[in-house]
C-alpha cells in the first residue's frame, strides 16, 4: 500500500519533488541530532567545570545558531528544488 501511494505521488509530483522531500527531511533531522549532540556535550563540560559555564554557553549557543543557518540553507534549496 504504501508502495503505491509512493508510486502515484512519484507520477503526479515528479521525482525531483520527493527528492526534495526526502531531502528536507534528512536536514532537519540532521540539524536535530547536531544541536542535540551541542546540548547534550555542553551540558556534560558544564557538570565537569561549572566555573566555566558563561564560557561553554556561549560557544553552545554560536554553534547551534551555525548549525540551524545550514540547516535553514538546505531546507531552502530543497524546497527551491521542488517548485522548480
Amino acid at each position: 500500500m504504501l508502495l503505491n501511494v509512493l508510486l502515484q505521488a512519484a507520477s503526479e509530483a515528479g521525482t525531483a519533488a520527493i527528492g526534495a522531500g526526502i531531502g528536507a527531511g534528512l536536514v532537519a533531522l540532521g540539524a536535530g541530532l547536531g544541536i542535540g549532540r551541542i546540548g547534550g556535550s555542553a551540558t556534560e563540560a558544564i557538570a565537569r567545570q561549572p566555573e566555566a559555564s558563561g564560557k561553554i554557553q556561549t560557544a553552545m549557543i554560536i554553534a547551534a545558531a551555525l548549525l540551524e543557518g545550514v540547516a535553514l540553507f538546505g531546507v531552502v534549496v530543497c524546497f527551491l528544488i521542488a517548485t522548480r
